[in-house]
């Protein structure tokens, strides 16, 4: 395993002891030091080589399995995963702000953006009739130049007109609607399934055919109603449900 390079915390800033370890950790992954799949030093261990807590190390690597780089496995030890998107609780963001929060660079490849009919799945979704004109976008979502999922969404076309016209769809489909039509999510609801990777995903996403992969629906409204139905295939070795239950 290779050896961590001693971190001296400085006590007189104000950047908390738990951050700066959090960050000499992150370094040491991205760096390519740690690589996916190695397993980390021990908590004692940490302790003794960057001069801190145990309580310290613990809140770092708490946030570092929060952000999807680390997974604990009881019995064995913390290893650094591949995953680089974690869903669970969270607020109501879009893709690019949810990879912002998480220290990743969102990228975006347009694979559609036409106006068609809505399905009866899409009708039923949006609460239009079917037929109903609506604008679809399907688009390919990346951390940097890893390709995650291939996102497809649903869109209104009486909510958003011109919304194919002027500025590229490559950024955050919700700041356009935002600025463009004052239309912010207020909420939204998700269905996962769970299902395996058919030919023409594989090769977008750059995995095997069969390949796991989580299938997720959102339905998102403001006060007028559902105004975005978007069905999103995420690779299963890159996209991580974790959920908090409370009584």
């Amino acid at each position: 395993m290779t050896e961590i390079r001693p971190l001296q915390p400085d006590r007189r800033k104000p950047e908390p002891l738990w951050h700066q370890v959090e960050r000499s950790i992150r370094q040491r992954i991205e760096g390519g030091e740690w690589p996916t799949g190695s397993r980390i030093p021990a908590e004692d261990r940490l302790c003794g080589m960057l001069g801190v807590s145990r309580i310290t190390i613990r809140h770092a690597i708490r946030n570092l399995e929060e952000a999807g780089l680390l997974r604990r496995e009881h019995g064995r030890g913390t290893f650094v995963r591949n995953a680089t998107l974690v869903a669970g609780t969270r607020d109501l963001t879009s893709f690019t702000d949810e990879m912002s929060r998480l220290g990743r660079v969102a990228g975006s490849e347009i694979l559609e953006a036409v106006a068609v009919q809505a399905s009866p799945e899409v009708a039923t979704a949006l609460g239009v009739a079917d037929g109903t004109p609506i604008v679809r976008v399907c688009r390919l979502r990346k951390d940097g130049d890893t390709p995650i999922g291939v996102q497809t969404a649903n869109i209104p076309a009486a909510r958003v007109p011109g919304f194919l016209d002027g500025a590229p769809l490559d950024g955050s489909l919700y700041l356009r609607l935002r600025e463009r039509y004052a239309i912010a999510a207020e909420e939204a609801h998700e269905v996962y399934r769970v299902t395996l990777v058919g030919e023409k995903d594989a090769a977008l996403l750059d995995v095997a055919v069969g390949s796991p992969a989580f299938v997720i629906e959102r339905v998102s409204a403001d006060a007028r109603g559902p105004f975005e139905f978007t069905v999103s295939l995420m690779r299963g070795d890159l996209y991580e449900i974790r959920a908090t239950l409370r009584t």
